[in-house]
Parts: C-alpha cells; structure tokens; sequence
C-alpha cells in the first residue's frame, strides 16, 4: 500500500540514514528523499519542492537541526517534522519549542534507534490529521473606545460560566466567569477583541462590577435550586490600584445579601511580580471579607515563589501546558506533583486547568490532585445553560 506522503531524511550517519530510507520505504511512503546536512538538505527541497514530513537528526557536521529548523520555518517547504537524535530527553524537549518557535509543526519524537512501529504510528497520525495549513488567523476587527462604552451601557457584554469540578466525586467547586460581547453584527465576540480596549478606556473595573452583580444573581437562582456555587472572576493585577475596588465590590456583596466568602478573585501571576504596596492592601482587604484569592496560570510566566509566599493566596491554578504535555513528559507531571506538594505545604488548594480527556483525569487523580477544570467537563456556557447544566450533573451523579 502506497501512503500519499513525501518525506526527507536529514541524517548525517550513512547507516543511520540508510536504515531510515529503507524502513520509511518498506512503510510505503510514496517518495522518500534524503540529505546529510541541513545546507544539503535545503537544496533537495529546492529540486524536488514540499514534503509532507522532515525526519531529523539534531546534530550534524554542517548545518545541524536547529538551523535548518530556523531556515525552513513559514517557508511551506515542510509540513511537520519528525525528531529523531540521540540527545538526552530534555535537550529534546527544548527542541520540540523551538520547532514550534520556527513555525513548523511537531509530528512526534521517536528518538534514536528509529523502530518502525513508533515510525509508522506518526505516519499514521499525519494522514489521519494532515498538516494545518499555517494560514494567519485574521485579528479581530477593531474596536473603540465609544464602541465599548455603548456595549457597556447597553448590556451587551454578556458572562459565561466553566465549571470547576471535584475529581473524586465529580461534584462542582464553583465556576470561573468569563465575558463576551454578544455584538449586534459581529456576533459573539472573545475578549482578545475588546478586553484591551477597555483597558485603554479605563472600564475595567466597570465590566468587572457588572460582572459580579450578574453573577451573584444567578448564584442566587443556583443556590434555590440547591446548588451553593463559588463564583470567581478575573482580576488584571492594576486594577488592586483602584482605591474604591473593594469598596465597591463590598457594596454589592452587602446590596445581593451574599457573603464574601462565595467569591473567588483569579489573578494571573505575571501581574503581580512588582506588586506595589496598595495592591498588596487590595489583595488583604478581599481576603479580610471572606473573599477567596487565586493565582492563576501559575507557572506560566516567571513564577515567583517568594511572592506565592508574600501574597494572600489561598488558591493555584496551574497552567493548562503541563496536563496537555505531561503524559510524555516526565517534567511536567514532576511540575505537577510538586505543585500539588507546594499547595498542601502553604494550605493553598491547587486546581489544575486544561483538563480534557478521561486518561488525563485519571492520571491527576493518581497524583493526588482534586480539582481541575477543563472541557472534558463543560465548556463554558451562559447563565440558563450553567443552571441546566447543574441539575443535569446532579442527576448523573445521583446515578452512579
């Protein structure tokens, strides 16, 4: 059977290289083209034109991996790569970011010796998910600053809800409240399309104090149909400047009837690295209320540990990277671990982002983890939706 897949093996060892040609022929490639050198290699691609994967070793005596990585990225000439070297496994971890930093896909990493059945696993999953054309995704048109105003005013930014849930029993810890604009023409908009110019407008804390008033009113509805959900939102770290932020949020608290303690305030770490003393009060403040504090995508930037320590955090949110790569990534689920051990350390609880797939669940069980939140539960969803969703999951649980 003949595979509808052209490949290039870069390969600086005459044997090594041999035996890779034979064994992709003998896994019925349909032409197989080959190279010694990342300069050799460049010039093949300009007589023979595109292939669909690149097999490649990382050091050679001319142009090694790296390079040729560098060279060929958005030119189109490859469609995925295929690593295949002797380096230890975490120098190869780093290459495989720096592929993606070439713009060049990652098929797998079969390391050395090449054994076909691991070769033809990545064969397979190319044909069964070819290569995403890496066409620029268009950005979102526009906005301004009277735009936002008037959606403000008008309602139009609307909360959308994702579940945190209990790994063990599978009940709901509380949800996490993200905006969109439901646009009268563009339809449902992200915030990677508005949030920066609210920024820029200085409405922030505006979308914030609406966002919390919507959101305890449907806790409210919840919590008649028997569900006591934590809702928390997302905080930028500038707004803890704002000297009538937790004034304000204690005004609707005392306004809904609900206590602090049924919110949860989500601060991404990157922020909070060059706290200033008035956010430090801020952060002190929510937390004399009852509110919960929780650092969010922790481990995504500069992770600071000292400021885990200084600030009044009583949550961490570990970033969805290391579930997506932790299963063949013995580092990652290492960062897990040890997150988990850090947060039963300080008393903090550590809920674990990006969960998707059941294999992923029950390995973070195995770990000893709790909480997550990801779309092999829920996606997020309005108001209505979030309400459903909750005697659903009830239902189900009263089942099993």
């Amino acid at each position: 059977m003949i595979l509808p897949i052209r490949v290039l093996v870069l390969e600086d060892h005459p044997f090594v290289r041999a035996v890779a040609v034979k064994m992709l022929t003998q896994l019925g490639c349909e032409a197989v083209f080959q190279a010694s050198d990342g300069e050799q290699a460049l010039a093949v691609l300009d007589e023979v034109g595109a292939v669909d994967i690149a097999l490649c070793d990382l050091c050679m005596e001319g142009m090694d991996g790296l390079e040729f990585f560098r060279q060929v990225g958005q030119s189109g000439l490859v469609g995925s790569i295929i690593i295949s070297s002797s380096l230890s496994a975490d120098l190869r971890r780093a290459v495989r970011q720096i592929v993606a930093l070439s713009g060049l896909r990652l098929l797998g990493d079969v390391g050395k010796p090449l054994h076909p059945q691991a070769l033809g696993q990545l064969l397979e999953k190319h044909l069964i998910s070819p290569r995403e054309e890496r066409v620029p995704q268009p950005a979102p048109p526009p906005v301004c600053a009277n735009e936002v105003r008037h959606a403000l005013h008008d309602g139009q930014f609307q909360p959308y809800y994702q579940p945190k849930v209990d790994l063990l029993s599978g009940a709901v810890c509380g949800v996490e409240v993200l905006v969109r604009w439901n646009h009268p023409f563009r339809g449902l908009l992200s915030p990677v399309a508005f949030l920066p110019e609210l920024e820029r407008a200085g409405l922030l804390d505006s979308l914030l104090f609406t966002q919390i008033d919507q959101a305890l009113t449907l806790q409210r509805q919840a919590r008649e149909q028997g569900f006591a959900v934590n809702v928390a939102f997302n905080l930028h770290a500038q707004q803890l400047a704002n000297p009538q932020l937790v004034p304000t949020i204690r005004g609707i608290l005392a306004l809904q009837g609900t206590p602090g303690s049924s919110l949860t305030f989500e601060l991404t770490e990157s922020g909070l690295l060059e706290a200033p003393a008035t956010s430090l009060e801020s952060l002190v403040r929510l937390r004399m209320m009852g509110c919960q504090l929780s650092i969010d995508d922790f481990g995504a930037g500069f992770s600071s540990l000292q400021r885990l320590c200084q600030l009044p955090f009583n949550e961490i949110k570990l970033d969805a990277e290391f579930v997506r790569t932790f299963e063949d990534q013995p580092r990652c689920r290492a960062v897990i671990s040890s997150t988990l051990a850090l947060g039963e350390a300080l008393g903090m609880s550590v809920v674990i982002e990006g969960v998707e797939t059941e294999q992923q669940r029950q390995q973070l069980l195995d770990l000893g983890c709790t909480q997550a939140q990801g779309y092999l539960f829920a996606r997020p969803m309005s108001g209505p939706d979030l309400l459903r969703w909750l005697q659903a999951s009830a239902l189900a649980q009263q089942k099993t």
